[in-house]
């Protein structure tokens, strides 16, 4: 076995929650008398692959989409991720915003039509790939320690560092271990955050379309009977034909069974139920692409932060795609550390100064995984978490539910909803990334 690397922070999962924070905190983070924080990411998934899975969500080759919102596209351009770029990989195409919003219950009369340009923002966010936005990403800074494939098959917390043992051979030490794996490898449990799991007993069948009628940045969020369905515009190529302001990309959410009775028809038969679920506010649906599908549980972590060791992302939280919140909640994790990070890294610089200056012992090397550090991170993410959380799980379990008392009272939410502008106001708001957070001047500063 190599002898040990010593780094200020290991991040383990390079999917585009690890990769947009390797890049923030080798960048953003200068503690004093330093070059910056030196980090390393490490990924199982082969970055050469060129290969597309409808199984293995490879970050390079992810064939899903995601909507970014409002704050969440901000964030990202504050760490040097502009989403104009994306352009570049597309034949300068622009990732589509979202202008306008229809959430609506098939058969009944409940419906809400949000506008972008009443609360004076031009779009409540923007729809990108997961592939395009890790390729940017990762193609956007050098500065930090890339190791793939590589699979992390030990993790030991000490007093001072953490241990980090690879399948290469490798190790390394590290003030400070950040598991952005998704929650998919197991190391949350060898260091002591526990977690629990809520099936939805629902699958999301993922795809692209093409619609007879142009998407004029409008997406949908549509209920039925058998679970949300939210289409997103997004210009796809299928069957070697290019949509041309006409393509969404959809997430179906359906029981389990019913999800494989689904995957299992041709396609005409499932355009046909597709058609028969949205109904025809695009006109008719021309073309479908391959389907993916994935089953749908709220994964929670008990705890986001134990010794030297913080969770981020899906590693923290995995929410169920209804209203788009998982992702975004995630980055706002990332942004929450890095935040937490520059603020701890700034008083140390003080604090060397003051030392410095009174001919005193200068204080020791930054500590990026110091308690003081993961617990603030910890209690700075509890309330938007808990609320972002709450609010998706109450979604789902009322949208998805038949019983009539159920039916009758969210239409009636949704009525009252589209018709008091303070509620809508209050929707919006926390629905583009400004609702109640730690980051009260940023929320408050929301054009909307």
């Amino acid at each position: 076995m190599e002898s040990a690397a010593a780094v200020d922070v290991v991040i383990i999962g390079g999917g585009i929650v690890g990769t947009v924070l390797a890049k923030a905190l080798a960048e953003k983070v200068f503690p004093a008398n330093s070059s910056g924080l030196s980090v390393t990411l490490i990924d199982a998934a082969d970055p050469e692959q060129t290969s597309k899975s409808l199984v293995d969500f490879n970050p390079f080759t992810d064939t899903r989409v995601i909507a970014l919102a409002r704050r969440t596209v901000g964030e990202l351009s504050h760490m040097g991720l502009n989403l104009d770029d994306v352009a570049k990989q597309h034949n300068g195409e622009l990732p589509p915003q979202i202008k306008h919003i229809e959430v609506s219950d098939k058969g009944h009369l409940g419906l809400l039509n949000l506008q972008s340009s009443d609360y004076h923002i031009d779009a409540f966010g923007q729809v990108v790939s997961l592939s395009a936005l890790t390729r940017l990403a990762a193609g956007a800074a050098s500065s930090y320690q890339y190791i793939a494939p590589a699979k992390v098959t030990n993790v030991k917390q000490r007093c001072n560092f953490v241990e980090v043992q690879l399948d290469n051979g490798q190790s390394l030490t590290t003030k400070l271990l950040v598991l952005a794996d998704g929650g998919r490898s197991g190391l949350a449990d060898q260091v002591g955050i526990s977690k629990t799991v809520n099936d939805y007993h629902q699958t999301a069948i993922v795809f692209n379309v093409h619609t007879q009628l142009p998407h004029e940045n409008r997406a949908y969020e549509r209920f039925t009977q058998n679970g949300p369905l939210a289409f997103l515009p997004f210009d796809s190529e299928i069957d070697d034909i290019k949509a041309s302001g006409n393509g969404f990309s959809v997430v179906w959410t359906v029981d389990t069974d019913a999800a494989k009775s689904l995957i299992a028809l041709n396609q005409r038969a499932f355009i046909k139920a597709l058609q028969e679920a949205f109904g025809y506010r695009q006109g008719k649906v021309l073309r479908v692409s391959e389907l993916a599908s994935y089953p749908l549980a709220l994964t929670k972590a008990q705890q986001v932060a134990s010794h030297r060791t913080v969770v981020v992302g899906n590693a923290a939280q995995a929410l169920h795609p209804i209203a788009g919140q998982g992702f975004n909640l995630g980055l706002r994790d990332l942004s929450t550390l890095v935040s937490v990070l520059q603020a701890s890294a700034e008083k140390h610089g003080e604090q060397d100064s003051y030392e410095e200056k009174n001919d005193t012992i200068a204080s020791a090397n930054f500590d990026a995984g110091a308690f003081s550090i993961t617990q603030h991170y910890a209690n700075s993410r509890k309330n938007d978490r808990d609320n972002t959380i709450a609010l998706t799980d109450t979604l789902v379990r009322t949208f998805s539910n038949q019983y009539f008392p159920t039916v009758i009272g969210r239409n009636v939410s949704l009525l009252a909803l589209s018709m008091m502008p303070q509620a809508k106001k209050a929707f919006v708001k926390h629905t583009t990334g400004y609702g109640e957070t730690s980051l009260r001047k940023r929320d408050n500063n929301a054009a909307c």
